[in-house]
């Protein structure tokens, strides 16, 4: 297991600080903070990338019974490069935040300190429950309590990170002062594109595929679910109900093979 685990926890943190020599050697005006902020974007866009072809691999191989069937990936993407992600990208935050503040003259930002750490947890805090939370109740329920089904709806999951390389082109190219050429604005109607798809759209799809699996109406499948099920639903409303109880509700019919 901790050789598993050493993959992202090696892989991430390598990459981020392997940016974090070469860019200063390319862009020598720029400052920590413009170092750090574009070595956290492009370590970001390159686990999107990991993640988003691995939920199409997860897809693809489970559209045939989409409860049962299964993918390795699904679970062990989580454990090798999801939580080691997770946990490094908190990290890779709070340098991005000390030195943006360092940058403009803070004093207590000379050196770092729980009074630093604080004021990042303060102004970041949903990022950081976002991530927290990832950790604590994804991470259970893909590993524990889905009783190996439901490989496609994570799979699904994983496809959220497609908007995510855009967002960070975008940053990067604002920090290059690109912000007027059509690669910016072309990469603008990209990220509008993917963020509908992938986490608006994505969702009432996955209702849509579970309620044909089980011929229930796209309207009735969040009453379906059985009451055990509701807390998993406050993690994503539209998604963990289907993780933690994929298995069809009882006195409802499947579909005929």
């Amino acid at each position: 297991m901790l050789q598993v685990l050493a993959c992202g926890a090696v892989v991430f943190p390598g990459l981020f600080f392997a940016f974090r020599r070469i860019l200063p050697c390319v862009f020598k005006h720029w400052s920590d903070a413009d170092v750090v902020l574009v070595s956290e974007r492009l370590v970001s866009s390159i686990h999107a990338i990991m993640a988003t072809t691995a939920g199409v691999i997860v897809v693809s191989s489970c559209r045939g019974n989409i409860i049962n069937d299964r993918h390795w990936l699904a679970t062990y993407f989580v454990i090798w490069y999801g939580v080691p992600y997770m946990t490094y990208d908190i990290f890779a935050m709070y340098l991005s935040h000390y030195y943006r503040f360092r940058i403009k003259g803070h004093e207590e930002y000379k050196q770092h300190s729980l009074r630093t750490v604080n004021s990042f947890v303060r102004r970041e805090f949903l990022l950081v429950l976002h991530h927290i939370a990832l950790l604590t109740i994804l991470l259970p329920v893909t590993l524990f309590f889905r009783r190996d089904q439901g490989d496609f709806f994570i799979g699904c999951l994983f496809l959220t990170e497609l908007s995510t390389p855009f967002v960070s082109l975008g940053k990067i190219l604002i920090q290059l002062s690109l912000q007027d050429c059509w690669v910016h604005k072309a990469n603008g109607g990209m990220v509008l594109l993917t963020f509908f798809m992938c986490r608006i759209a994505l969702f009432p799809y996955m209702y849509w595929v579970y309620g044909s699996h089980y011929n229930i109406p796209l309207y009735s499948v969040p009453f379906h679910l059985p009451l055990s099920c509701q807390p998993g639903k406050l993690l994503h409303p539209s998604a963990a109900g289907l993780l933690v109880c994929p298995a069809l509700p009882e006195g409802l019919p499947s579909v005929p093979a």
